[in-house]
């Protein structure tokens, strides 16, 4: 699936060109040499430029994208149809990293057919270079084992599945007792036997995730899953604290580290921007830039004079000796 040779050694994006696509290829040789793969969350053309000026590996457009920017309580309300938007514009402005878009809950658990028809759209309507599914149920490894047959790179996804939170009773870690932390397992490996290229493995305790990196040939990206994967994953609002009101707390989990506080930035420029509103001082001469000249202020004033709008010629001239006064 990729056109780099296979003994390109991928020394990080000081070798790329600014248009060059990181390639399965490269994740794979990051993953032979023990360089962990970074990978970020992105919904919009603006966050999408800012992973790409990072030099991050891989940027998903999540279906998280349900909550985080839809408001929704859960991953499960967004159509194909929003998360191709999300797709559209995140490729728009990450040209470097590796794209792998989400498959959105009923989508793709119908049939292998459905699985494949939904997955291409996501490449030639989204832009995307990979998609990701969630689960290790019977026809959820099949839909993956289809995708990848019908030339698609498939990311796999086991642990806390948040589409599948309805059989899990909510958003409750997977892997804490023997049972469970087998299953992780056990579905990380059939998904790589569907072909699957690497699995995300969230919210599982750190030595189910360390089995499972172990018991696998191909990357595995942690998120809640502790320092021994192959790779990690945050949400972008998450680390960077976007979202500081209580209110919004349900999208910030606890194992998400945050690298900046931009939420309380975001809140503080705001309240600046009301306030200079409210007493006058914003836009002042600064942030005024169009300029007309006295006469042809004067001339506008006497043809809205000559019109009937007396007033108006009125708060021309008034605007034009204010200005003045303020210059």
């Amino acid at each position: 699936m990729s056109n780099v040779p296979e003994n390109t050694v991928y020394s990080g994006p000081q070798s790329q060109s600014p248009n060059q696509r990181v390639t399965l290829t490269q994740l794979r040789q990051k993953h032979k040499k023990g360089e962990p793969i970074t990978v970020v969350t992105a919904y919009d053309y603006p966050s999408a430029v800012h992973i790409d000026m990072a030099g991050i590996d891989v940027c998903l457009v999540g279906d998280s994208a349900s909550m985080v920017v839809h408001g929704h309580d859960t991953t499960l309300p967004i159509t194909l149809d929003e998360m191709l938007v999300h797709c559209r514009a995140v490729a728009r402005g990450a040209k470097r990293p590796l794209l792998v878009g989400d498959l959105p809950f009923g989508t793709y658990e119908s049939s292998s057919d459905q699985a494949v028809d939904t997955a291409v759209r996501v490449l030639k309507e989204g832009g995307m270079d990979a998609i990701k599914l969630e689960g290790g149920s019977p026809s959820r490894i099949s839909a993956a084992k289809a995708i990848v047959e019908a030339g698609i790179a498939v990311m796999g996804h086991v642990g806390l599945t948040p589409q599948a939170i309805s059989v899990l009773g909510g958003f409750r870690p997977q892997g804490k007792n023997v049972a469970s932390a087998v299953k992780v397992v056990e579905t990380a490996l059939a998904l790589q036997e569907a072909g699957c290229f690497s699995v995300v493995l969230e919210c599982v305790p750190a030595p189910v995730a360390a089995a499972a990196t172990s018991a696998l040939r191909i990357p595995t990206v942690g998120i809640g899953a502790g320092p021994f994967c192959s790779g990690q994953v945050l949400v972008y609002h998450d680390l960077l604290g976007m979202l500081q009101h209580p209110h919004h707390a349900k999208v910030t989990p606890k194992f998400c580290k945050q690298y900046a506080r931009v939420g309380d930035v975001i809140n503080k420029a705001l309240l600046e921007y009301k306030e200079e509103v409210k007493n006058g001082s914003f836009p002042g001469p600064l942030y005024s830039p169009y300029k007309i000249s006295r006469s042809d202020v004067s001339d506008f004033s006497n043809e809205l004079q000559r019109q009937g709008f007396e007033e108006a010629a009125s708060a021309a001239a008034e605007a034009v000796e204010k200005i003045d006064n303020e210059q």
